[in-house]
């Protein structure tokens, strides 16, 4: 059994403005770094040892700034709990994306059973590597979204419910699957923007 805590990566100016990321490299700006830290706070007595997190620098910078806070060993990436593809849909506003596609995959885009199966194998290695250990996770709110529907058969999130920059969503996994301990969409300060 390996404890997982699922951070989703501080705020980019994309999410400031609403726009779809996915694979998009986007830095994170003050205000993210300012909610890397407060997520470091809410995890300071967790108990957990090791850190993790996406490739895309959004996360890893995240990751980083969590694990500095928190005196872990620098993050280990892993490519597949980079965020989902969005296709030709990256870029655009989050409404007029809904808009357009209203199957919710732009062309060129990942489905959403493609993001879970590679997720759920990513979090795999992550669990293979830290050989149990607890373990904090820095990823993307669709890859969080994504593991949420797989712990609860789809009962989480609930629709329209976003999943906030910094949020931590705890899970564990096992050889029976992944279950989940608590989840706290929102991030831990109280004026979160998007």
């Amino acid at each position: 059994m390996t404890l997982l805590a699922l951070v989703r990566h501080g705020q980019t100016d994309w999410n400031f403005d609403r726009r779809i990321q996915g694979r998009t490299d986007i830095p994170l700006n003050d205000t993210g770094r300012a909610q890397a830290l407060l997520a470091a706070e809410a995890l300071r007595d967790g108990g957990w040892t090791r850190i993790a997190s996406s490739t895309l620098q959004r996360a890893s910078e995240t990751a980083q700034i969590i694990a500095d806070s928190l005196g872990l060993d620098a993050p280990k990436t892993y490519a597949g709990l980079v965020e989902r593809d969005y296709g030709i849909g990256e870029g655009t506003l989050v409404s007029d994306f809904h808009a357009r596609y209203d199957t919710g995959v732009a062309p060129g885009g990942e489905t959403l059973e493609e993001l879970a199966e590679r997720v759920l194998a990513a979090l795999g290695e992550v669990a293979a590597d830290s050989a149990g250990e607890p373990t904090i996770v820095v990823a993307h709110g669709g890859v969080i979204r994504s593991l949420l529907g797989i712990a609860t058969d789809g009962a989480l999130p609930r629709p329209g419910e976003r999943i906030d920059n910094a949020s931590v969503t705890v899970f564990r996994l096992t050889s029976d699957g992944l279950a989940l301990e608590s989840a706290s969409l929102v991030a831990p300060q109280a004026d979160a923007e998007a």
